[in-house]
Formats: structure tokens, sequence, C-alpha cells
């Protein structure tokens, strides 16, 4: 309940929104993308190395956001197009071809860090895998609102201009899914394929383009963690050294939100404070910060258990009013010899 721990809370639940609304894009054309770790961490490779290229060219602060910010969501958004032309053309199942591309990040990121994107001033036999710092006007400034008695909130805290790039991103992507042709057109794909392809929607191309929004909003999440938080990209040598597990979560967040990318906002502050309690609970009171893993998994399972019954009770409902129409009127069946 303290301003540092509401502060947390959405720290934690910004790289979880990018990629739940990109889970939400994903899901509604069909396509089940497990990519997020991978397109995250894609994102952050390729927009932190256009930052550092740009900071060493001593450009102005807001050309390195822009450009970072749009090299990553490139770079994620290619890096899931490969999955959706696997799927789209030659008929792979996502989930496997998702998950092999997270693994393939993974190593292409300790190659780098390792390598040519290594920090300088760490070179050695037991260096760091880590680039250099960006530059300080490169960073993301820091987000506070100024209350009408003088006092700053969120002033001394982490919270940074991300989370308002998130939330506009929602806002974008649900206009863009509910009130645009092409929205309607991956809505109709992921609804009923057969019956799109029959309408004259090109099936593989809305697949494709769903995949490509998904990991560009996945790929935002990486970059938007660099610029405004960690300022370098570092590993440990896996994915959840850099992502800590947002690829994943925002899976949850954006069911439990729905499948709409406005659902995913108060979903993903949500996971936030769940994320930021269980490290309380375990520093104050010894509970395993694994039980949120746990709670997460049931989560899910209430989430799809519940739209199971939801489409079962509809086709009911259908049958019922079917069996009503075709039944004839009881004063029909008195009348009749």
């Amino acid at each position: 309940g303290s301003e540092n721990a509401a502060a947390e809370t959405l720290v934690k639940a910004i790289p979880m929104l990018f990629v739940a609304i990109g889970i939400c894009v994903a899901f509604r054309g069909g396509v089940v993308n497990i990519g997020g770790e991978g397109q995250m961490i894609a994102g952050a490779v390729v927009g932190v190395a256009a930052a550092l290229a740009l900071g060493n060219a001593n450009a102005a602060g807001w050309v390195i956001i822009t450009l970072a910010l749009l090299s990553g969501f490139v770079a994620g958004a290619v890096y899931a197009g490969i999955a959706g032309v696997l799927k789209a053309y030659f008929n792979v199942n996502e989930i496997l071809s998702t998950i092999m591309l997270n693994q393939i990040a993974v190593q292409l990121m300790n190659y780098l860090l390792n390598g040519v994107l290594l920090d300088p001033s760490e070179a050695g036999s037991n260096h760091i895998p880590k680039t250099a710092r960006i530059v300080e006007w490169a960073e993301l400034p820091r987000l506070s609102f100024t209350l009408s008695d003088g006092v700053e909130l969120f002033g001394r805290t982490r919270l940074h201009w991300g989370l308002l790039l998130a939330l506009i991103l929602a806002v974008l992507i649900y206009v863009l899914l509910w009130r645009t042709t092409i929205g309607y057109r991956i809505r109709a794909v992921g609804a009923n394929e057969r019956a799109a392809r029959y309408a004259g929607i090109s099936d593989k191309r809305q697949v494709v383009l769903a995949m490509l929004l998904a990991g560009g909003c996945a790929g935002l999440a990486g970059v938007v963690q660099v610029l405004g938080l960690q300022y370098r990209l570092q590993t440990d040598g896996s994915a959840s050294g850099f992502t800590a597990g947002a690829g994943f979560n925002g899976i949850v967040v954006a069911l439990f939100g729905g499948l709409n990318p406005l659902g995913a906002i108060p979903a993903s502050v949500f996971f936030g404070g769940l994320l930021v309690g269980a490290q309380k609970m375990q520093r104050d009171l010894g509970i395993p910060a694994s039980m949120i893993t746990a709670i997460n998994g049931l989560i899910v399972v209430f989430v799809v258990s519940s739209q199971i019954f939801v489409t079962w009770r509809s086709k009911r409902r259908a049958l019922s009013a079917t069996v009503a129409v075709a039944a004839p009127p009881v004063a029909q069946l008195e009348t009749q010899p």
C-alpha cells in the first residue's frame, strides 16, 4: 500500500502489459503465441544496439528513444513473423516453433553479449556478459504526478514513461481490433478460418500479420525494459535473467483480461501486485515466492474452464431455442383431432 510498493507494482506490470497486448492480437487471430520471451529478447538486443550506436554519435535524446523503440518493435515483429510464416504457409505448429525460437533468442543474446555487444570495460577472462550503459539522455524519463497540494507522487520511485507507452498501445490495439477492417479480418480468421476464407479474406496473410503485431508489442517490452529500467542489457545466461518471466506471464495476463487489450490493463496491475507481494512474503514471512507461480497456473485453469462453460451454455441455449421453434404450440396440439 505504500507509494514505492504501488510504483513497483506498476513497474512489474509494464512488460507484462506490452506482451499481453500482443498475445491478445495473436490469439484473436487464431495463433497461439508462446514466444513472448524470445520476442522480448530480440527487441531488446536490436533496440539497445541502436541506442548505443546513436548515443556514440551524440544524437538527441528523443531521436535515440524513438529509433530504439522502432528498432525493438521491428525486431520483435520479424522474429515472431518467422513463426507466423511457418504456420501460415507450411502448417508448422506455432507452439513448437515459438518455444524453439525462444531458445534460439537466448543463445543468440548470450553470444552477442559475450562478443560484439560486450561492454569494453568488462573485457577479460571473468567478464560479466552485458552491454555498455546507454547514454543518460537516452533513458526514458521518470513518471511522477504533482498533486494539488504540491506533493510529488512517485517522484522517488523507479516508475517510468514506459507505463504511458503501454497504455497508449493498449488503446491503439483495441481500436485496431474492433474499429478497423484490418482488425475485423484478424478476428474473423481467428473465429472461423474456413468462413473467413469463403468470404474472401486471406487467412494466411492475417495469421502472419497477427504474429507480426504480437511480436512487435513484445519487442517493445524488451527495449522499454532497457531504456526505462536497466539502462543496459545483461543476463545470467537464461531467458528469465532478462525478462523475469514477463513473456510467459503476459499470456496469463491476456487470458485473465479476456483477450482484450483494455482488459489486460487491470490484469497486468493485478499480476504486478502478485509478483511484488510474492517477494515481500518471502522476505518477511518465509513463504516461497514460487507459490505465485502455482496461483498463475490455477488462474489459467479457471479462465480456460470458464470459457469452456460459457461455450457449452451458449450451445445449450441455442439448442433449446431451436427445439422451441420447431415444436408446435400447445394450443395447436389441443385442437388437433
